[in-house]
């Protein structure tokens, strides 16, 4: 529903500002400008679309293999005794441990098919074990803030999109998503358990948090200690080694387990070519009403009164154009996706607005889409402080975005 009402508005409001430049300033190109970018915008959805087919049929079968090599089950094993504790009122035999275990171990590898099914079943199982059927349990809670931060390890959607668009090197973002995402899942897993009293200083908590946070820590301080122009070079280079040893360790894992790799990979890569195709009359009809949204000037209004509140605060102002893509993100995937496109077509994909968009698209999750997918799958009516503890954790991935991209790309 919010994707209706903002694809609407953006409509709505672009003719009434069009109507306002007409009749009051005399603009007498303000709508047939919005009138030519429907039909540009469409082509360019269509073209987009159909340019993403290689790519994502290419990952989909890498995932598939990964997958059928068993990946997902290791994930699990691996985070396993640390989520344990971060759902006390489940009992430790509980149904529900698997599938929240799988559930987030694929939405770190970004296999988002395999992952909402998983999310389901897991919050099923969660509501057998609420006594208050109506009412978010704290289990229930936890889970959604962890969906809704977006922790992923590989953004494969981003990567497909900034090939396609042209970025000469489409994983420079891997490292400053993996940054990003990271602190708006530490910020919201913080403040879920702030309001459900779980003791952070458990040993074990300790022991992966402490874990992460050095590793985080790490990087960010090897980063910083370079030279700008080494950073994006040194970036590219430890994003491509890992992206293609993880390949080598599916493949390696799909053939200690016997798997026909090369049929695992076909039937994944099938899976590819059907999304492309679906994705086509979403990604025209957002980017339709941003094209019209933006030829009305409405967009540059917006940015402009952010852009001049930023010159009063004496802060950098560079940021702002990516600030749409951040601003959609937990209202839309969908639309969050258009804005980050948008960015990319109008600055270029390896521009710093384009890549900021790029990293502010994979901080967070679609905060709004989840929980009403996630409680209304089990009719859940009271989300208690969901939202508010989810909305943290989006605001904390935004600004550590913004803030890792000037380190990265400024």
């Amino acid at each position: 529903m919010a994707l209706n009402y903002i694809w609407v508005f953006f409509f709505v409001l672009a003719f009434v500002v069009g109507l306002i430049k007409l009749i009051f300033f005399g603009d007498m190109e303000v709508f047939p400008a919005m009138i030519n970018s429907t039909f540009d915008m469409a082509k360019t959805g269509f073209d987009i679309s159909l340019g993403l087919t290689g790519v994502l049929t290419l990952w989909l079968g890498i995932m598939k293999i990964g997958e059928r090599g068993g990946i997902i089950k290791i994930f699990s094993r691996l985070i396993g005794p640390f989520f344990n504790r971060l759902f006390p009122e489940l009992p430790k035999d509980h149904p529900a441990h698997g599938s929240i275990m799988m559930n987030l171990a694929a939405n770190m590898l970004g296999l988002d098919n395999a992952a909402t099914p998983m999310g389901l079943k897991a919050m099923t199982q969660m509501q057998d074990a609420n006594p208050t059927k109506e009412r978010a349990s704290n289990a229930q809670i936890m889970f959604l803030v962890l969906n809704t931060s977006g922790l992923t390890i590989i953004p494969i959607s981003i990567m497909v999109y900034r090939a396609q668009l042209g970025a000469v090197n489409p994983s420079d973002i891997f490292i400053p998503i993996l940054l990003a995402t990271y602190f708006s899942t530490i910020t919201g897993l913080i403040a879920v358990s702030v309001m459900q009293k779980i003791k952070l200083w458990d040993k074990v908590i300790l022991m992966y948090l402490g874990g992460m946070t050095a590793f985080i820590i790490a990087l960010i301080a090897y980063f910083s200690s370079l030279e700008k122009e080494q950073i994006t070079e040194v970036s590219a280079v430890v994003s491509n080694v890992f992206l293609f040893s993880i390949i080598i360790a599916f493949i390696l894992l799909a053939v200690r387990k016997k798997v026909n790799v090369y049929e695992s990979f076909i039937e994944g890569a099938k899976d590819g070519f059907n999304i492309a195709v679906k994705i086509i009359p979403y990604l025209i009809a957002i980017l339709v009403a941003i094209g019209v949204f933006r030829a009305s000037g409405t967009m540059d209004l917006v940015i402009e009164g952010a852009a001049r509140l930023c010159g009063f605060l004496g802060v950098n102002s560079d940021f702002v154009e990516a600030l749409p893509t951040a601003l959609m993100k937990p209202l839309s995937g969908s639309g969050a996706r258009g804005m980050m496109v948008d960015a990319m077509q109008t600055h270029g994909a390896d521009s710093f607005v384009g890549r900021l968009a790029s990293t502010l698209q994979g901080a967070t999750d679609t905060t709004f889409y989840i929980i009403a997918v996630y409680f209304g799958a089990v009719g859940i009516k009271n989300t208690r402080y969901a939202i508010t503890c989810g909305l943290i954790a989006d605001f904390a991935g935004i600004i550590a975005a913004i803030g890792i991209a000037y380190l990265f790309f400024h």
